[in-house]
């Protein structure tokens, strides 16, 4: 393993040359890490303590094999146990399969495949080759794990590159724009109006329109961010025949993309989605491909291709020739269908939808695009986001940077600045770029207020819709349960699980089923009130959800109740929020709960009530949450 010495917070440079080595640098330490990471966890790492933690399913079961629409060799893979632990298999993801023998030790097969599909209990992975496919189909005790996923930092480092090479083109004149001394460039356009959108969402589009470089829509929580990067994606195809959307996740492609399609917007999404239904898959690359009037005839020369391959080796030289000839007939035939039916999909479609890394898919290869739009871009690391500006004469970024930043393992390369976002520098360096959003839909006035104040300036303003929004009248919309008198200690429960505290969450549920009982179970049940229970640590997670499954209380609520960590409620909302912080200790050690940006992202979730569990004693060492708890106690 490469080591590094420690590195310092990046000092702010206008040299784009040093900002994109720097982030080389940042970006290697974070791939050998993880590298790193991945070997000891393969090596050392239980079946058990894989598949709690997501990264593996055993006992998995290999079913059918087929070839799909894009002519992969596809295997069909399930699990029947375990099915409640949230999983990290998506779309483009590396896997690797094993058997377990007698004696418990794994026999890894020594190819990769690729995650095509999944679901909760079932996922269609593209494999090597039809003897990797009888391999795993014959064997017994089979678990497949995730993989170091090599491609996409290939990706990354390969964009960096072209952008530090970029000379005399668009590609050069953005970097300088986005990291350099260049001024970001506006045309003058007459305002267009929005009646539907309020004053800085009207003004967020027209500065989208304007642009001729780089705008920014800032949306913090329940700002209609969602709403506004529509509108702008819309206006900007009355300008422009088709346009690039990205997002960091799969999760956040669908969400814009689904949003897109409900404005009648045709949108061709590159990549399997993750939120599955029928209205998502419809507008896939692959659904779209089988859809296509042309695609029986490609299917039935693929077929027949399969089948010649066959006999080419078998017969008369004369006979072998024939079928060659044949073969080489059908190719070409099957060619020229694939060429028109993408030429088909991609003319037709107005919006193009990948996640970052997916840009670079080969269905892309050699277009180009007026405007690229990335959504959750504070999410994105900005390799990442290089990836697909390459393919773009403008940029719009869209999210908060003082939310969810993106998911960084290295410590050293997190503190050395791979986790200030390509968003957070273009805030920095170009203000006049960023439109702010200030209105929130979502939250009680008394619930944003600290927020607001703490993270932007007191600029937040609550619609008069949603200002006194309550459950019951003379409620309290924010409150704090202080566990300092109740001797609750957290314990430490590994790694990537980090704290629990046992007391805390008992007492959470005891909290949540007396306000329950304050509103009324029938009338929960009649308004669909919904409930989410967060904690920083997947360990209280997974044992509020134990807790929760076992009670005979909750059960006719269940389906209105969510229980994650903090990144799994990012983009949500719910009428109720209950957080759990679990730290507890003499020390006042609070760990990650440091990052403010991830409690910023907790206390927003909530539209009508927001119930904190937490030691005061522990957690008022900080700043933050000290002026927290003064706020709500006022």
């Amino acid at each position: 393993m490469t080591t590094f010495a420690p590195m310092k917070q990046e000092k702010e440079t206008n040299s784009p040359s040093l900002h994109l080595q720097r982030q080389q640098l940042l970006l290697r330490m974070e791939y050998e890490y993880e590298k790193e990471e991945f070997r000891r966890q393969t090596e050392t790492m239980g079946v058990a303590r894989k598949v709690k933690r997501g990264l593996c399913w055993f006992p998995a079961t290999a079913g059918r094999s087929y070839y799909n629409s894009l002519n992969q060799l596809v295997l069909e893979v399930t699990r029947t146990e375990d099915t409640d632990i949230e999983h990290s298999f998506e779309y483009g993801r590396p896997v690797c399969f094993f058997r377990q023998t007698a004696d418990g030790s794994l026999n890894y097969y020594n190819f990769q495949a690729t995650v095509s599909y999944a679901d909760d209990t079932r996922m269609v992975v593209v494999m090597p080759g039809a003897g990797a496919i009888l391999d795993v189909q014959g064997a017994d005790r089979l678990g497949v794990q995730l993989y170091f996923d090599e491609t996409s930092y290939r990706t990354m480092f390969e964009a960096l590159n072209d952008v530090l090479r970029a000379k005399g083109n668009r590609l050069a004149e953005l970097r300088d724009t986005l990291l350099g001394t260049l001024k970001p460039g506006f045309r003058e356009l007459y305002p267009v109006r929005f009646p539907w959108l309020n004053r800085t969402q009207e003004s967020a589009v027209n500065k989208v329109l304007c642009t001729r470089d780089v705008a920014i829509v800032h949306g913090p929580p329940g700002t209609g961010k969602t709403t506004t990067l529509v509108e702008a994606i819309y206006e900007t195809l009355h300008r422009e025949p088709q346009v690039l959307v990205c997002a960091q996740s799969n999760t956040a492609v669908d969400w814009i993309s689904e949003k897109l399609v409900d404005r009648g917007v045709n949108v061709l999404r590159i990549g399997n989605p993750t939120r599955v239904n029928d209205k998502m898959l419809s507008f896939t690359y692959e659904r779209r491909f089988e859809s296509h009037p042309s695609y029986p005839e490609l299917w039935s020369i693929r077929k027949e291709l399969r089948q010649l391959h066959g006999k080419s080796r078998r017969g008369t030289y004369e006979e072998r020739e024939g079928v060659r000839s044949r073969i080489s007939r059908l190719r070409d035939r099957a060619t020229a269908l694939e060429v028109q039916i993408n030429a088909d999909l991609f003319d037709s479609a107005h919006v193009i939808a990948s996640t970052l890394v997916s840009s670079n898919h080969r269905l892309l290869s050699g277009r180009r695009f007026g405007t690229l739009f990335i959504d959750e871009a504070a999410q994105a690391l900005e390799a990442a986001c290089w990836i697909a500006i390459r393919k773009a004469d403008r940029v719009i970024l869209a999210g908060d940077h003082q939310q969810l930043p993106p998911t960084i393992k290295c410590y050293e390369a997190a503190r050395g600045g791979l986790e200030r976002t390509l968003m957070e520098t273009v805030v920095a360096r170009k203000p006049n770029t960023v439109s702010l959003l200030t209105t929130q839909y979502r939250m009680n006035e008394a619930i944003m207020r600290f927020s607001s104040d703490w993270f932007y300036d007191g600029q937040l303003q609550a619609d008069p819709s949603v200002r006194h929004r309550s459950i019951l009248d003379w409620d309290t919309p924010i409150s704090w349960i202080d566990t300092s008198e109740m001797d609750f200690k957290e314990e430490f429960v590994g790694e990537s699980f980090g704290r629990i505290n046992r007391q805390e969450a008992d007492l959470l549920l005891s909290e949540l089923e007396k306000y329950i009982a304050r509103i009324g179970g029938q009338r929960i049940l009649d308004e669909r009130i919904d409930f989410g229970i967060i904690s920083p640590y997947k360990a209280q997670v997974q044992y509020l959800r134990s807790k929760l499954r076992g009670s005979a209380v909750f059960r006719p609520y269940r389906d209105l109740m969510s229980i994650n960590t903090v990144d799994g409620f990012q983009g949500q909302e719910r009428d109720v929020i209950f957080i759990s912080l679990v730290r507890a200790n003499e020390e006042g050690q609070i760990g990650f709960l440091s990052d403010l940006r991830r409690m910023n992202v907790a206390m927003t979730r909530a539209r009508m009530k927001l119930v904190i569990l937490g030691e005061a004693a522990t957690l008022s060492r900080h700043a933050f949450y000290k002026k927290l708890l003064e706020y709500i106690k006022q």
